[in-house]
């Protein structure tokens, strides 16, 4: 393996530890002690999942994962139901929150 080949890999290894840190932190994907083969691709394809998200998320935003969680993670939306009607309670956005959400969802 030549030099330029072993930075590479190095890279690719980097990228790799760098996204189960981010898993494991930001994330907070833990490890669950399953025994049952589905119940562990399930729980590897749901964690795999919120990765890939993650990773378009922070190409979009240009932030970090960290940050976008920190601004969006408080937002709650409640609907309740009053007499046959329903009310719905939108939360008030930050202008921080209004941009990440821009940019994730543009042209809304």
């Amino acid at each position: 393996m030549d030099g330029p080949a072993v930075v590479a890999a190095y890279q690719d290894l980097y990228q790799v530890e760098r996204s189960f840190r981010m898993v494991k932190s930001d994330l907070r994907a833990r490890p669950i002690f399953h025994q049952l083969r589905d119940s562990i691709e399930a729980h590897l394809t749901i964690v795999f999942a919120a990765l890939a998200i993650s990773r378009e998320a922070q190409q979009r935003t240009g932030a970090s994962i960290k940050k976008i969680l920190n601004t969006l993670r408080p937002l709650r939306t409640a609907t309740i139901t009053v007499g046959g009607h329903q009310i719905t309670a939108e939360p008030e956005l930050p202008d921080e929150a209004r941009e990440l959400l821009n940019y994730l969802n543009p042209g809304v």
